[in-house]
Formats: structure tokens, sequence, C-alpha cells
């Protein structure tokens, strides 16, 4: 212990020995039928990655122009650091996406399954959204808007923001998604950082039955929003809003009389596709960017691989597509692989807290995906919303956007899956473009809490504070030892950001900002941000495993840990927890911490332990745990608090401090 603590490497606490393998029968009809498949794959990728991604590159995309060099990669001495993938060659990512399938016959196919909140439904096959998106770039067009022009978007979940997203992509305009919740100020920071020329909003959206006005916001960040000249609004809601003629035109009157043939733009592989917005834990957002035949590759591969998409399958995620996983995971990716999708445009309580169950019944869906954040809502909420429907259809589960704790793991595999659907607990960044760590459902045995194993073409170095690698449950900084095709190329106007934050801390890698451990049987277990490390009495601690013991205890819905100063031990544990049902009171408080001792010891005993109705979270369902840390040090909460879902819940905190 002494020894890991010196090297900088953080002790590990908690002890997972659960092993769950895929059925016999699922590995049969499996893309990947076993771990010796697997590791066969992946040891092909690891000795030559170039020859593997030109034959792969060459064979899954259709190119205008064939490329003439796989990969262009300077190694630690090129500043900044950016990898170029398929030099030389012209495709579209909207044409991979949709022309693709239709020259392939399968145009009939159904390419969307929209519900909307209020219970509306739309069918869309890939003939039919190749239709609305080229009437939609064609309508871009007669706006003036041409290659390389960048265009924001801020609608709610409902097929026309896929469209626009293709439409963008299909002329070779860099499309910026913004969250449909995001503030005014917000929204005018990300116009004025990427330039953007024109903004695609709706007139409102549905949110638990309450109508939200995307329209009126749009309006007050265009007082702040110089380069937008052009405001596009689709009626969603059919709600009244102030109009400004010669800025403002609705979507329907752009595209009534627009030809619905509109050919894709060749583009250079490394032409920017879209920037997207993650916040920074200080100052302004970040504009990731990314570009366009390597991250379309890659979030194809990986949506076939993770979740062993075959013909037939109808496929949710149920993430938005303000987020990089409905960039990656609900547009790009599987309509690149030509897969069914469902969409959904509500929240998963209305009208009832079984409206997920309830879609997933009337849809047959057989490849599911959702966050750690909505699970844990769930498990709260009871089962008896579950019990209500028929979730037979389900083969694959999926989790993402943060850690996954055992016990939510389990309660997700017994109750959901009905212990016979593998879940694919996936690792990945807006940065990585795609899923870098993953079960492949059909070859490789799961445990609870553990992304298991790399992805072909991801390989990864856990590297301690004084840069040597670590050793079997050590941890350290996680770090990519190679380029891979969907990551991303920089910062958007902001080299100088993006050569700090991801290559200078340890040369020639990647940084990836997380901190992890590879156990004896190569499994990695992510934990936690590298600043989300506490260093107690010379220990240096993850949060992840503390909050991890703190959710199996039967009265805890959710827990997150932070560290605040302490004289003696230089830090101390401090934890927020919601609870079920139970009501807060000292006597649980002191079962708590008996608990965290009793399950990963004295070490790891919080100090504090503050009990919340909700707990501060980005709008796609982290927990924001440097407000925690502030908090917890009685300090204002500082850095970028965009993304913050509900600034109250600070003032509700703040009045609990004791």
């Amino acid at each position: 212990m002494a020894d890991a603590a010196r090297l900088g490497a953080i002790d590990t606490v908690m002890h997972e020995d659960r092993l769950f393998p895929p059925s016999a029968e699922f590995s049969a009809k499996a893309r990947i039928p076993s771990l010796a498949d697997y590791e066969a794959l992946w040891n092909e990728v690891a000795a030559d990655p170039v020859a593997f991604w030109e034959k792969v590159g060459r064979e899954e995309l259709h190119w205008f122009e064939p490329f003439t060099e796989t990969l262009r990669w300077d190694e630690p001495q090129s500043q900044p650091q950016v990898a170029e993938w398929f030099v030389g060659g012209k495709t579209n990512a909207s044409y991979n996406c949709l022309d693709k399938h239709i020259a392939e016959g399968n145009g009939d196919r159904i390419a969307l399954l929209w519900e909307g909140e209020p219970g509306d439904t739309r069918r869309i096959s890939y003939v039919q959204l190749h239709k609305h998106v080229c009437k939609f770039a064609n309508a871009l067009k007669s706006l003036g808007i041409q290659k390389g022009d960048r265009v924001s978007i801020y609608m709610p979940m409902v097929p026309e923001l896929v469209i626009a997203m293709l439409g963008c992509a299909r002329i070779g305009a860099v499309h910026s998604v913004i969250f449909g919740g995001f503030s005014a100020e917000a929204i005018a920071d990300r116009n004025n950082d990427a330039g953007a020329v024109a903004i695609i909003t709706a007139d409102a959206a549905w949110r638990r039955g309450k109508v939200l006005p995307l329209k009126q916001t749009v309006d007050e960040a265009l007082k702040k929003s110089p380069t937008v000249k052009h405001c596009i609004v689709l009626d969603r809601v059919n709600e009244a809003v102030h109009w400004t003629p010669g800025r403002d035109y609705w979507w329907r009157e752009l595209t009534r009389n627009a030809s619905d043939d509109c050919p894709a733009e060749p583009m250079d592989s490394e032409a920017p596709l879209f920037i997207l917005y993650t916040s920074g834990s200080t100052g302004k957002p970040k504009g990731i960017l990314h570009t366009t035949a390597g991250y379309t590759l890659w979030s194809k591969k990986t949506f076939e691989w993770v979740f062993d998409h075959r013909e037939g399958d109808v496929y949710w995620c149920t993430a938005d597509c303000g987020w990089i996983t409905g960039h990656s995971y609900v547009t790009y990716g599987p309509l690149a692989a030509g897969a069914t999708c469902v969409l959904y445009e509500g929240a998963p309580d209305y009208p009832d807290k079984d409206r997920f169950w309830e879609i997933i019944d009337k849809y047959n869906v057989t490849l599911f995906y959702t966050a750690p954040t909505a699970i844990r809502a769930f498990i709260k909420w009871g089962d008896d919303y579950v019990d209500k429907h028929d979730l037979s259809s389900l083969r694959v589960l999926g989790s993402v956007g943060e850690g996954i704790n055992p016990e939510a793991w389990m309660w997700y595999h017994r109750k959901i899956g009905g212990e016979r659907c593998p879940i694919v607990d996936t690792w990945w960044q807006t940065e990585t473009g795609g899923i870098m760590m993953s079960p492949l459902p059909g070859a490789i045995a799961t445990k609870p809490g553990s992304c298991t194993k790399p992805l072909p073409g991801v390989i990864p170095k856990i590297i301690d504070e004084v840069g040597d690698e670590c050793g079997p449950d050590q941890g350290g900084m996680l770090t990519i030892a190679h380029p891979w095709p969907g990551m991303l190329r920089g910062i958007w106007n902001d080299p100088e950001r993006y050569q700090e934050v991801y290559w200078s801390k340890v040369p020639g890698k990647y940084l990836a900002g997380d901190n992890a451990r590879c156990d004896k049987d190569g499994y990695y277990w992510i934990m936690g941000r590298i600043d989300d490390v506490l260093n107690v009495s010379g220990h240096r601690l993850s949060t992840i495993e503390i909050e991890s013991a703190l959710v199996s205890h039967p009265a805890v819905a959710e827990a997150a840990a932070v560290g605040r100063p302490h004289e003696l031990k230089g830090e101390a544990v401090a934890v927020f927890v919601t609870l079920k049902n139970a009501p807060p009171s000292d006597e649980l408080r002191d079962e708590l911490k008996k608990h965290v001792r009793k399950e990963i010891g004295a070490l790891a005993q919080p100090d504090d332990i503050r009990f919340t109705n909700t707990l501060p979270k980005t709008r796609s369902g982290k927990i924001m745990r440097r407000l925690l840390r502030d908090i917890a040090a009685g300090k204002e909460a500082v850095g970028d608090t965009s993304t913050l879902e509900d600034y109250s819940v600070l003032a509700s905190l703040r009045q609990d401090e004791e």
C-alpha cells in the first residue's frame, strides 16, 4: 500500500469476483463468438493497425475518391498532436448513412421509429429519410449555406433533429448540436465560438407534459450572436412565437418546394463533420472537433461489435442528440450500419414511470442502451413499473455515461435482462468519438462494474504519477497509446488547449482524464476522473469505489463522494447521499459509515455524510463532483456550470451544510 501511494498509484479497495459468461446460444450467433476470436482480432489490429484499418476502411465506407494513405501520425514531436486518417480520400457521412443502403437494396427498411412524448408516432424508411434529408439540404443551400459553414442545432428529440444533422453533413456544413435545455447564454457562447451562420430550432418542445419555449430562448441568444444570419424553426407544438422577418424561416415553408434530389458533397476524409461542446473544469466550454471518414467508420464498427447488431434488430439508445452518445449511437453509427432505431422525445417518467418499458414492449426493442443515472432512478421507482410490461424481446443491454455500480448492474441484469441479456458496460468519451472499452456480448464474460476489455484498435496504458506503467490492480491515469480512427482532431479554434489537456502530461499518449485499473484477468475498471481521487492519510482512493459501497446499502439510491481539506489526513471523505424511501437520520448516517467500513475498510469510511433529495448533475446525467467539492469545502462553486441541470440543487445543498 505504502509503495503504491509513494509511486502515485491509486489504492483499490473494491473487489468484485462475480463473472457472467455469455450463453452458448448467444455466442453461437454472435458477430464475434468467442474470447479466442476477440483476442485474435485484437492482436491482429494491435500488430498492424494501419493494415487493418486500410482494409476495413476500403470495404465498409463508400468513397467518391479512394484514400492514398491510411494514417498520418507524427509521434510526440508534433505540436499539437493530430492524427489524419484515410488521407486523400473523399467520402460523405450522410451518403454512408443513407444512399449506400438504398443502393444495396435496403431502402424500404425502417430507419427511425419515433415516439413523441404526447404519444404521436412516425415510421420513416431509409428511402423516406433520404428524401427528407435531401429536401432539407437544398433548403440550407437556398439560404446560401455552404461547405465549411457552421450551423447550430437546438431542437427536441424529433426526426427533424437527425434530418438536420444529416442535411448539414450532406452539403459539408459543420453542425454544432446544442442540447435543447441549455440557456440563452450557453447557446450564444457556442454560436460565437463556432462562428455559426445559422441556427435550427423548434417553436417549442414537450417535457413532462409542459411546453418548453425553444424559439424564445434562441431569440434571446441571437441578441448576442452576431454571426448568425438565419434561424430555421420547426413547428412542433404549434406555439405562437416572436418572428424576425428576413432572419426567421419556418422549416415547412423552406422545404415544401425544395427538390428531394441533392447529391452528397464529396468531402475530404479530414474535413470537419461536427463540433460538440463539452464542459471544461474551468473557463469556457471546449468545442471538440470530429472529422468525416474516421469518425463515421469508428462509430459504425463499434456499434456493430458492441451491440452485436443483426438484421431484424430494433435498437434504442435513450440519449439526446445534444450529447456525443446521440451523435455516435443514435445517428451516425446505427444509420451507417443500416439499423432500425427508436427515437423518443420525452422524459422516462411521463405520463408515468413505466414509459421506457412501455416503449420497449410496444416496439419489440432488442438492443437497449441507457445511462446508470436512469437505471438508479428506475430502481428507486420500484419494480412494479417494470412488471407491467413484456421485455422478452430484449437481447443486449447497454450502459453509458459513467461507471455503473455493481448493485445497479445486478438489478439491470436480473430485472430488465431477465438474467439472459449480456450487459455491455461501455467506456468512452466525447473526445474518443465512440466506444473504447466494452464487453463484446458473445465473446467476453462480464463482471458487474467493469467495462472489461479494450476494443480492437484500442491500446490502453495505465500510468502512475511519475510516468511508469502500473501493475495489476494498481490504479493510475488512463492513456491510449496509439491513434484510432474516431479520435478527436482538436478543440475548435484552440490548438494550444488541445495540446495541453490531452497530450502534455504523458508525451506520446492520449490522456483520457480518467483513472483506471486493470485486474489480474485483464479487465479494466474506471475509477473516476483524475481530479476525483482522494488523498487520505497518504493513500489515494477512488471516489467510485466509495460510492459503490454506499449504493450497495438497501436504503441508498445514489451517492457522490468528494474530498474536503483536513489538517491531519490531508483530505477527509465527504459524501452526498440520496435515499430510496428511508427518512434521513443520525442513526442511518452512522449505519452507512459502518457499512462502508465493513465493505471496503476503515480507510474509506466517510467523515461526513449529507443527505439530499437530489445531486447536481449535467443534463446528460453525470454528477458534477467538482461543485460538490466546493460545497464540502465551504467555497462558492466555480468553473463552467452551463451544463448543470438544476441550479436550485446547489442552494439546497448549501442550506444543508452542518
